[in-house]
């Protein structure tokens, strides 16, 4: 049997230009939300948001790449260098022939907007210039600049991988549904190593408003805007990044001498085939127990989950409500966290970092503390973990829902032993 493991993670974050900078964070409970700046809010009834805060682009671009592409491409390969780092695939000095094992191995990365501000600011300026090429020529890298296949080609040619490329778009579900897959992949016997996650740079008008206006958004101010299962809860916060890990079979991580953050045993993918933005019970105990059976999983053996938790009234009490079917009477007794209450909702880059973040958990013994909610909604009835707790965790679940009714499950466990 094949076993996937991880063995790398790169992140940037409105906590932190780094993995390590970004969990530090969210173990010490500190928001990275705050009043937004890259957009105007003075008509907006939106005002926070989850930025990223003095990322230099340059350190993994040059100047041209950075002109010629968006922001959620930047992040991206930001995130998929630091993750290569991590796991030891682009280091000089390991003995494993990691050229040849990074160059056969593959790219899969998830984006719910894609370059959705660098649209906006061509159209605003065709806008200005009177909806005409006269007075405002359109770049011919608008088109590539913009596709959400982008961030995972450009990371395979920054990091010379060739051997596998997939872009996936899942709505907020897109970052774990991109290491699910890349799961699937190896048990089936891809070589790997695959680098995986999200991306997403959505803080531009288009987008505030617009979730905004689908009453997705928090109006409240913004350091407590993002408060996952509070009974005064009104809306997610937007933000931006990438997370990216990396995966790869057992084997080849001992051969190389690889350090093991965790391992992915199961994976549930479904969709309640219901509505276009209400979230369905039913597709989300799906979601919870495809991925338990394919770990071959009781409810019983779960010691953690962190939760989806975006802050919506809606969405918090279904996700609960699943959690309690889908767990029976052990559901009152596994600690639940949501840490978007930290980051606000980076949409596909949450989903990876949350996965990130629970391998951690696994090998720190941490469940990281869910901030703001002062008031639990009694509605549900989940142990939701408002302060850090130590914890003895074999084995955790990681859950991520979209418009859409996408649902998107990953189960990991501590590696005891590599046999």
């Amino acid at each position: 049997m094949i076993r996937v493991v991880i063995t790398g993670i790169g992140a940037v974050t409105p906590l932190g230009n780094s993995f390590p900078d970004s969990w530090n964070a969210i173990k010490a409970g500190i928001s990275g939300i705050q009043p937004v700046t890259k957009v105007s809010a003075v008509h907006l009834k939106w005002k926070a948001a989850g930025e990223l805060k003095n990322f230099r682009a340059d350190a993994y671009l040059g100047s041209r790449e950075q002109r010629r592409l968006d922001p959620f491409v930047h992040y991206a390969v930001a995130a998929a260098t630091m993750s290569a780092e991590d796991a030891g695939l682009i280091q000089p000095q390991i003995q494993y022939p990691h050229d040849d094992y990074i160059t056969s191995g593959g790219v899969i990365i998830g984006s719910s907007r894609g370059g959705i501000s660098t649209l906006e600011k061509a159209f605003m300026n065709m806008k200005n210039s009177g909806l005409n090429t006269q007075g405002y020529r359109l770049s011919s890298y608008l088109m590539p600049a913009t596709t959400i296949s982008m961030a995972a080609s450009s990371i395979a040619q920054k990091l010379g991988t060739n051997g596998y490329c997939l872009a996936l778009s899942n709505a907020c579900a897109s970052g774990s549904n991109a290491i699910g897959e890349a799961y699937r992949l190896l048990k089936a016997g891809f070589k790997g190593p695959l680098i995986a996650g999200g991306t997403d740079a959505p803080i531009c008008r288009l987008c505030i408003e617009g979730y905004g206006r689908s009453g997705a958004l928090s109006k409240a101010e913004p350091r407590y805007a993002s408060r996952p299962f509070d009974r005064h809860r009104d809306g997610f916060v937007l933000s931006e990044g990438a997370c990216t890990l990396v995966l790869e079979n057992l084997g080849s991580a001992l051969k190389r001498g690889a350090k093991v953050y965790g391992e992915v045993i199961g994976y549930g993918n479904t969709v309640d085939a219901f509505h276009q933005t209400k979230p369905d019970i039913r597709g989300e105990i799906h979601a919870l127990r495809s991925a338990l059976d394919e770990a071959g999983m009781a409810t019983d053996g779960i010691d953690y989950i962190s939760a989806h938790g975006t802050s919506t009234p809606i969405g918090d009490h279904v996700e609960a409500e699943a959690i309690l079917a889908a767990f029976g009477e052990k559901a009152p007794h596994i600690p639940v966290s949501a840490i978007k209450s930290m980051t606000g909702h980076m949409l596909a880059a949450s989903g990876a970092f949350e996965a990130a973040c629970t391998a951690m958990s696994l090998r720190e013994g941490v469940v990281p503390p869910t901030i703001n909610t002062r008031e639990k909604d009694s509605r549900c009835g989940i142990n939701l973990i408002t302060e850090r707790s130590s914890v003895t965790i074999k084995t955790a679940l990681s859950s991520s829902f979209g418009f859409g009714g996408v649902n998107a499950v990953l189960v990991l466990r501590k590696l005891e032993s590599p046999n």
